[in-house]
């Protein structure tokens, strides 16, 4: 049985697929139109992998243009489209419907221009997070934002979710290193928001377009803030006999107003598993490790670090171990961005992305374990601490509905503990199809109401990723 639900493919729609391909077909090359059955089921399901449905067809188009005449078709006929970039979604948000069109945005891959002299980058949508350093990196600057997947992870995705990282903390998140966007609308228009300076006339549209999961339209191109690397960067691992303790720490440097570059989280189930998938030299006599990096010169370095040690020493800190080498850096960032992936080396998991105060944090470490536990099962907590969200890890059997089904509502109860507490649903993995209905929880009526009055002022038929982020009744 479905936990959450899909609307109903439209018959209209699906009695007409031979035409729609037919149409589709003229519209791009032939290498671009995915429509056989077994090669549209590479698309059925994004990182969110307990639903998936299998897509009427897909395009992969390589120009703005040739997005521009898929959405205008598909538009004149009143057929759903599923913007998809990587596919790295974790609350279903590249999930399509039996009745959708997927435009998927992998072949629009080059980095366009680079200007160092303004601090910029004109990228397509489907370029990594990661290309983007690796292309500036050698004239000493880098793209700040780097999620975990940022290896595969695309920037038409981050946008759309508007994704963080763990250098989030010192550096922002997406929507603080995009100056502008080429917009695709749902009936074709082309329009281009923001630009190449630090701010740009009018309404605040890339605000509104920076996190709305594909649903205003289709990001084809980005103009991206590039930064000049610091002159060294230096990650600390501090291990404390509790999570709590961690916890604390972590309110009290934030509110000595300290803002290392980073600070990320793990208690001991993430710690060991981690730690014997990277073999970083994490502590292995701790319940909880932090992260901490800083950056500078070796003085500004020292004394940050000195005042960090001593907050720490307040609030229990048993192991203090500093990286040494490069090597012994790169380790300790391997372990923490291969969380995810090395969980699901023992278990699978739902990975939750609920974002909160930081001086609730050791209230909130307590209630997840307390929460997950009544329903009898596993957490591994692993998160960007500095900015207060939160990626619980919840294990269980995903062969057993039982416990998927335990596993979901332990997730919804993390949720809307985050958001009693003063935070919200989400930091940067968006809303999707996950936490769709707890959007109710989050807004009051009025609130939820006007949110999709705009939703709808681009997208009058809701065409554009329609299952996902408000809930399936009272839409406008």
């Amino acid at each position: 049985m479905t936990a959450i639900p899909f609307p109903e493919p439209r018959a209209d729609v699906l009695a007409r697929r031979d035409f729609l391909i037919a149409g589709l077909s003229g519209l791009v090359p032939p290498a671009c139109l995915v429509t056989s059955e077994d090669e549209r089921r590479a698309f059925e399901t994004d990182a969110f992998t307990a639903y998936r449905r299998v897509p009427l067809a897909v395009v992969l188009p390589e120009t703005t243009a040739e997005v521009s005449a898929v959405l205008a078709f598909c538009h004149q006929h009143r057929v759903p489209v599923v913007p998809r970039g990587a596919g790295t979604s974790l609350c279903g948000g590249a999930i399509p419907q039996e009745d959708a069109v997927v435009i998927g945005l992998s072949k629009m891959s080059r980095i366009l221009e680079v200007n160092y002299q303004d601090r910029l980058a004109r990228v397509q949508a489907g370029v990594t997070n990661l290309a983007i350093t690796h292309a500036v990196s050698a004239d000493g600057f880098f793209y700040a934002p780097d999620p975990s997947s940022q290896l595969a992870c695309t920037i038409g995705g981050n946008i759309g979710m508007n994704s963080g990282g763990a250098h989030c903390l010192k550096y922002g998140v997406t929507t603080n290193n995009i100056l502008g966007v080429t917009l695709v609308l749902v009936d074709g228009t082309v329009i281009e928001i923001g630009g190449e300076a630090m701010d740009a006339p009018g309404y605040d549209l890339l605000g509104l377009v920076c996190g709305s999961e594909g649903q205003l339209g289709i990001m084809t191109e980005a103009i991206v803030r590039i930064l000049p690397a610091a002159e060294g960067a230096r990650p600390v691992l501090f291990g404390f006999g509790t999570s709590e303790e961690a916890g604390k720490a972590v309110a009290a440097i934030i509110g000595a107003g300290i803002v290392p570059v980073a600070m990320e989280f793990m208690d001991k189930p993430a710690i060991d598993i981690c730690e014997a998938f990277a073999k970083a030299g994490y502590p292995m006599d701790v319940e909880a490790l932090l992260i901490i990096e800083v950056e500078g010169s070796d003085a500004e370095m020292d004394a940050t670090l000195a005042k960090i040690v001593e907050i720490a020493r307040k609030h229990g800190v048993k192991r203090v171990k500093e990286s040494k080498s490069a090597m012994e850096t790169a380790a300790i960032w391997k372990g923490r961005k291969s969380a995810f992936g090395a969980t699901g080396r023992i278990a699978d998991y739902i990975c939750m992305d609920g974002t909160i105060p930081t001086g609730q944090l050791p209230y909130v470490l307590r209630r997840i374990d307390e929460i997950v536990k009544h329903y009898g099962l596993r957490v591994a907590n692993v998160f960007h601490a500095g900015d207060g969200n939160l990626h619980p890890l919840i294990l269980y059997n995903v062969n057993d509905p039982a416990e998927a089904m335990k596993a979901e509502e332990a997730g919804n109860d993390i949720l809307k503990l985050c958001v009693e507490v003063g935070g919200c649903l989400t930091g940067e993995h968006g809303v999707g199809i996950e936490k769709r209905d707890l959007m109710r929880h989050q807004f009051k009526p009025p609130e939820l109401d006007q949110q999709m009055r705009v939703r709808a002022a681009f997208d009058a038929g809701w065409l554009l990723n329609p299952a996902k982020v408000f809930p399936l009744e009272g839409r406008v």
